[in-house]
């Protein structure tokens, strides 16, 4: 296990002087960082949470960002499924949001969806025959192939995908929160493409909030804000947060 940093709740730190709520989740629990069809990492990050959660009662929740850029989606998409049974959550994020926009308007939106990954997550699903240049047809014929090799079931897991998750003071989303607005009431677009506010204004009503999305260098605890995207599919490095009332820990692959 590589432990990179942790913070106890009564611990002050010059980063947290305008944020200082007590770490305070209802259980243990993973928070996940973006994988990008990186299901090798995933496997070796598993095997360290796993060492790590010894009883086996600390769940998983993954902040989305599945699928594009890294060569493994398809991969990375089955494994995921698989855990929806569990305990595991799995938040959308923007990239399975646009995915899912090619799907329902391939013609419309392909084009922007194959330019930011999209042309890696067809290709680990066996869909050839289109390139950034692509249009119409030859999107459309692309979408049909997606969608047989996904599976009905896989297309309406992901449509049912949460946008946030909470435990206690800890709220776990993929990319940010408006810090003016109860997590609760937060916009879709919002949780899923962020805010402007987000990373220079901290909250007042003592919710933490940990979220992906923005690749950091290494894992950050800032205000009340966990960032735990380490650009796995660029950096090779994926990250997650094990956090606790004991405070808040990073295991990384």
């Amino acid at each position: 296990m590589k432990l990179l940093r942790r913070l106890f709740p009564s611990s002050p730190d010059a980063n947290t002087r305008t944020f200082d709520a007590p770490v305070q989740p209802d259980e243990s629990f993973f928070v996940i960082g973006d994988l990008h069809g990186c299901d090798r990492l995933l496997e070796q990050l598993l095997d360290k949470i796993d060492q790590a959660n010894k009883d086996g009662q600390a769940r998983l929740v993954f902040v989305g960002d599945y699928v594009d850029r890294g060569e493994e989606s398809a991969a990375v998409l089955r494994r995921l499924f698989e855990l929806q049974n569990t305990s595991a959550i799995c938040l959308a994020g923007n990239h399975e949001d646009m995915m899912l926009k090619f799907i329902d308007q391939p013609a419309e939106r392909g084009a922007r969806w194959i330019k930011f990954g999209g042309l890696q997550t067809l290709a680990s699903f066996g869909v050839s025959g289109v390139s950034t240049g692509s249009t119409g047809q030859a999107l459309e014929y692309a979408r049909e192939q997606l969608v047989e090799a996904m599976g009905d079931n896989m297309v309406e897991w992901l449509r049912s995908l949460p946008t946030f998750w909470q435990s206690g003071n800890v709220a776990v989303v993929h990319a940010a929160a408006d810090p003016a607005v109860p997590i609760g009431q937060q916009q879709e677009r919002v949780l899923k493409w962020g805010h402007k506010d987000f990373a220079q204004k901290p909250r007042q009503d003592g919710i933490w909030t940990v979220h992906g999305h923005t690749i950091v260098d290494s894992p950050t605890i800032e205000n009340g804000r966990v960032s735990v995207d380490t650009g796995a599919y660029a950096t090779g490095r994926l990250t997650a947060a094990s956090i606790s009332d004991q405070g808040i820990d990073f295991l990384q692959a």
